[in-house]
């Protein structure tokens, strides 16, 4: 059996971690005090440290952390260059680790280089994929990379849970009862929201199948968003990637 256990920092991230009785991986150690603290407590052995994109908040424990546990075998962005780099990825690959295959996932968008890691029906997306919503775009990623990005992972299995990197859920539903006023599984996914955060639980993680219900950025081939994103830019949009692009600008400024 594996536990997947999120560790709150900073404002309104998530640390992930994933383990079994001994040995464990850690998902963007960007404090790793809170990383180091559970792992220490339950006397887990970190195997490898998965890496989906260079900010701050993602990144900023790493070298301690490596200090901490130079054993700990690091999975970054090739094009980062992070120091200590086992394994520099681009998307395509695959590794075992925990007795599960990880399949790597090029998902630019946020940031040209981001990666997501998907294993056993478990997706940990950092910050292109959010519940309710998706990732800004950064000074290295496009609109148009992100969308191309969702569509790789609107094709994975429905049953995926959504592993993202912030408590956002309540902020996107906003924003999606905007977009698309009418839609039952919005008000619906926001009241369940809202008993969550008010007993100090997370919203995460979500499933594919949920996020395709109510979240406007993986939604956006349905005729109401469409319409909404027209009324709003005042031009017409021709395709579903230009309907995402100006939904995204829409966020931008909501």
């Amino acid at each position: 059996m594996l536990t997947i256990q999120a560790l709150p920092a900073f404002d309104d991230n998530y640390l992930w971690v994933m383990h079994n009785e001994r040995d464990a991986v850690v998902f963007d150690p960007g404090d790793d005090n809170a990383v180091a603290s559970y792992l220490s407590e339950r006397q887990l052995n970190p195997l490898a440290i998965l890496i989906t994109h260079e900010h701050w908040d993602h990144t900023d424990g790493l070298a301690a952390f490596q200090r901490r546990y130079p054993r700990a075998a690091l999975y970054a962005p090739a094009d980062l260059n992070l120091p200590g780099t086992r394994f520099a990825l681009h998307g395509g690959e695959s590794f075992e680790l925990l007795n599960r295959r990880f399949e790597v996932l090029a998902t630019p968008g946020h940031t040209a280089a981001h990666l997501s890691y998907y294993t056993h029906g478990s997706l940990f997306c950092g910050d292109t994929l959010f519940s309710a919503g998706c990732g800004r775009i950064k000074a290295t990623g496009s609109a148009a990379d992100l969308y191309r990005s969702l569509l790789k992972i609107q094709a994975l299995p429905g049953a995926t849970e959504v592993y993202c990197s912030h408590e956002y859920t309540l902020a996107n539903l906003a924003f999606a009862a905007q977009v698309e006023p009418h839609n039952p599984a919005i008000s619906r996914h926001r009241e369940w929201a809202q008993t969550q955060r008010l007993l100090g639980l997370p919203t995460l993680p979500s499933t594919l199948a949920e996020e395709r219900s109510f979240n406007p950025f993986l939604r956006v081939e349905e005729y109401a968003i469409r319409q909404a994103c027209e009324a709003h830019c005042d031009q017409s949009l021709a395709t579903a990637e230009q309907v995402f692009i100006a939904l995204r600008k829409w966020k931008d400024n909501f």
